[in-house]
């Protein structure tokens, strides 16, 4: 199971990298602030998890349970991070990629910004990418 989840975590990366190598020149730069928006995962998957980013808190749908979390960002230097999330319980088919996607968000402490696209990022390394809703 532990080798499982490893490697659902390293091809959500691999992905993530592989299919567009982002906006990594702004990393660390000003970001425009993202309270009040809502995103949608921009990969190719079915039931997509969706990120609401409120002022400190974030939320949305892993894409079977609800999750939640307080969340520091820093707009001044395009600072993200959200620790540990909390999540409703219930038992979905394939909670493989909902715990993996869970997981990568905690390991998020950077955010690009444009008017229809959120990229997160852990330093220089592109981990999700979100479409605005």
């Amino acid at each position: 199971m532990k080798n499982l989840f490893l490697t659902t975590i390293l091809s959500l990366i691999i992905v993530s990298c592989t299919s567009r190598v982002g906006n990594a020149s702004k990393l660390g730069k000003n970001q425009a602030p993202i309270t009040g928006t809502q995103w949608v995962l921009a990969d190719d998957i079915a039931n997509k998890p969706t990120l609401l980013i409120e002022q400190n808190r974030i939320s949305g749908n892993a894409s079977c349970n609800n999750y939640f979390s307080d969340a520091t960002i820093d707009t001044s230097a395009g600072n993200f991070s959200a620790k540990n999330i909390g999540s409703t319980k219930k038992m979905c088919n394939n909670m493989t990629s909902e715990t993996s996607y869970l997981s990568v968000l905690q390991e998020v402490n950077k955010y690009v910004v444009t008017d229809t696209t959120l990229e997160l990022y852990k330093d220089n390394l592109l981990l999700l990418k979100f479409n605005k809703q």
